[in-house]
């Protein structure tokens, strides 16, 4: 009888200690690295500088650039105990993740934190030769603008992305520049006419890179190329895309979606 007390007395410390961890990551979603940043101000000093953009249809077909489509990105969003709309992850949301009967590791957002930071602070984006698009696992595409500036901290990160798949689309605060935006799911509409797509997998074969692309501009400089690269922590996405031309290692070792 006193075992069994004891181990009910236990479950409701636990119990409690999850509902006040719960209440502190709500209190905490929208923080920036010192301030809480309110729902109206998320998008305060995003705009990076960055060179100039194709304005219009013909632009933006001749625009040369690389194309990175980060798919199968583990962005899903829950209503945390205030009716608030916050983004799933494996860490804060470990009991809605179990009664939703799935993996943890099928929820690591951060994945996409981290690769959009590399991409976003790259050289070749501030030369304006890049164009990165995200696609979810429930086959949401979001366009990304070059002139981001991605945040810091991830629980701003979590903030923003909860925002645009909600609202639909995110703009700078006191600016119409839009930052990102949900987009029709096609590549049609998005990507170049002729434009190669190339998944890129530990489970492929492997290439020297640089030799690839040197490869591809003998072929065709003229080309547009889109490399695909799986936003997750198990599994190859990115080799599952229909429409991809080749399939490439570029590592003898595994590698983080970020490198």
């Amino acid at each position: 009888f006193m075992p069994h007390q004891g181990k009910k007395r236990e479950l409701k410390e636990e119990d409690k200690l999850q509902e006040d961890s719960e209440q502190e990551i709500d209190q905490q979603l929208f923080y920036g690295d010192d301030d809480i940043v309110q729902d109206k101000t998320i998008t305060a000093g995003l705009i990076s500088d960055a060179p100039k953009l194709p304005k219009n249809f013909e632009e933006r077909q001749n625009w040369k650039r690389l194309i990175v489509i980060l798919e199968a990105c583990q962005l899903q969003i829950t209503k945390n105990r205030r009716g608030d709309n916050e983004l799933i992850n494996c860490d804060d949301h470990q009991r809605t993740i179990k009664n939703m009967g799935k993996r943890y590791e099928d929820f690591r957002p951060d994945i996409t934190h981290q690769c959009l930071l590399s991409l976003m602070d790259s050289p070749l984006n501030k030369a304006g030769k890049l164009q990165v698009i995200i696609r979810t696992n429930k086959n949401v595409m979001i366009e990304i603008n070059p002139h981001m500036r991605v945040p810091r901290t991830y629980k701003r990160f979590a903030g923003l992305m909860t925002q645009c798949l909600t609202k639909f689309k995110i703009k700078a605060e006191g600016s119409q520049t839009v930052l990102m935006k949900v987009i029709k799911n096609t590549f049609d509409k998005v990507l170049p006419v002729g434009v190669r797509m190339i998944g890129t997998s530990s489970k492929a074969k492997l290439v020297d890179l640089q030799e690839y692309v040197d490869n591809l501009e003998e072929m065709d400089n003229d080309k547009p190329v889109a490399f695909i690269i799986g936003g997750v922590s198990v599994g190859n996405p990115a080799m599952e895309v229909e429409g991809i031309s080749d399939a490439v290692c570029i590592s003898n070792y595994g590698l983080s979606a970020a490198c």
